[in-house]
């Protein structure tokens, strides 16, 4: 049991390592940077002005799952008061500040699966490209020494229910959108 718990502070070490390489650092603290919002709040605005009205539509459903999302992240976060592996790691050090205390779970993580899911049920041609930013972005947050892998996963899957959710409900509440 000892054994397996002690897992995961392994594998927080082991990326973390990764991000210690000057290049592969800075390639994640750029990507991390970008999934601070910038790069979807970016996109949600091209596509409402270049999307037609399916844009506009896709547009205002990531805002409000965005929204949501935050509201989940920030309870949770208050919650369960994880601290950071680089507060609790032996060697795991944070490569870039973090935006707030704790750890669990992963709001970067979070946001980019919920924000995905949205952008790719309106446009599904982005289905590359965003699951290659979302993967990035999840794994930034290990690499970086800011979150264990469980932050991560558990983010990864309460931003695809988030996501899922917000689909079934615009749906039902604008049947005519899709």
């Amino acid at each position: 049991m000892r054994e397996r718990l002690a897992l995961e502070p392994r594998l927080c070490l082991a990326a973390n390592r990764w991000g210690a390489h000057r290049a592969i650092g800075a390639f994640f603290a750029f990507i991390s940077k970008l999934g601070d919002g910038g790069f979807w709040y970016g996109l949600a605005a091209i596509l409402a002005l270049v999307g037609g009205p399916r844009g506009v539509h896709a547009a205002l459903q990531m805002l409000a799952t965005g929204l949501v999302a935050w509201l989940l992240y920030r309870t949770l976060k208050r919650w369960t008061r994880r601290p950071r592996p680089f507060r609790r790691c032996d060697g795991v050090i944070a490569h870039v500040p973090p935006l707030d205390e704790f750890s669990f779970p992963s709001g970067h993580t979070l946001h980019a699966v919920s924000f995905s899911i949205v952008a790719i049920a309106w446009f599904p041609v982005l289905v590359l490209p965003l699951c290659l930013f979302t993967a990035l972005v999840a794994a930034s947050r290990v690499v970086l020494g800011l979150h264990y892998p469980s932050d991560v996963l558990a983010a990864a899957l309460l931003g695809g229910g988030l996501g899922g959710g917000s689909l079934w409900l615009y749906s039902a509440l604008f049947p005519q959108a899709f």
